[in-house]
């Protein structure tokens, strides 16, 4: 199989550099206009909430910034996958970089998959639960900085969890994974998926059911990605073959 001429190890950093410099500027612009939408923005995802409260005189202008800088990472995503597997792209075969832009595609559609799955879904149930422990003396005061950061650490772990079939097909054109290995590795998959869910999801067992049950789904997606990605290979290699014969 013909690659491309290598490149050397000051030209990989200096392409990596060169990619991160781009995803910056895209986030910064995003991020700009993300600024002007905020009130908009904070005005819709403290929709699951009726209060908030800002503690300090600095607190909800912060807060704007950063809800300001999250839409624009939000916004950017499609530049950055872009930037990323332009980055890949010297390490994939010659006919693999056909994938190129449907990796951009299939990485922004699931990444933001997760996010709606969370805020639709995942979010209410867990702050109705975490809510619940309300009582007369014991009152919820929701300070709207922590809150924000509450809601992105969320979306933020769906979004990059439902990137699962995507970086398993890639893997498995690259050759490093193959799909009889993910079948054996169900069971155990599955406890680390419960695991997983345990750590990034509030501690109530309909929250961590949400983020499993899902995630278990994206693991079978998964293995059925590599295995088309395996023939892919194997038909690629045949062909390759018959040419050089």
């Amino acid at each position: 199989m013909v690659k491309e001429k290598k490149m050397g190890l000051l030209d990989h950093l200096e392409e990596l550099r060169k990619r991160i410099l781009y995803s910056i500027v895209a986030v910064i612009v995003c991020a700009i206009i993300g600024y002007v939408v905020s009130e908009y923005v904070i005005a819709f995802i403290t929709q699951p909430v009726e209060n908030l409260v800002f503690l300090a005189p600095t607190e909800a202008f912060v807060t704007k910034l950063k809800v300001s800088l999250i839409c624009g990472l939000f916004m950017a995503l499609p530049v950055i996958f872009y930037h990323f597997w332009r980055f890949v792209k010297p390490a994939l075969y010659l006919h693999e970089r056909k994938y190129l832009m449907l990796a951009v595609f299939f990485s922004t559609f699931f990444f933001f998959s997760g996010v709606v799955f969370a805020f639709i879904v995942v979010i209410p149930v867990g702050l109705r639960f975490l809510l619940s422990f309300e009582t007369d003396k014991l009152q919820a005061t929701l300070s709207i900085s922590n809150y924000i950061t509450f809601i992105t650490k969320i979306l933020l772990a769906f979004g990059i969890i439902f990137q699962l079939p995507v970086v398993s097909f890639f893997l498995t054109k690259m050759r490093i994974l193959k799909p009889q290995f993910l079948r054996k590795s169900r069971r155990v998959a599955i406890v680390l998926i419960f695991i997983a869910a345990a750590l990034l999801t509030p501690p109530d067992i309909f929250t961590q059911l949400l983020m499993a049950g899902p995630l278990i789904i994206l693991f079978e997606i998964s293995i059925w990605v590599s295995v088309f990605a395996s023939r892919s290979n194997r038909k690629a290699a045949e062909d390759i073959k018959d040419i050089e014969d």
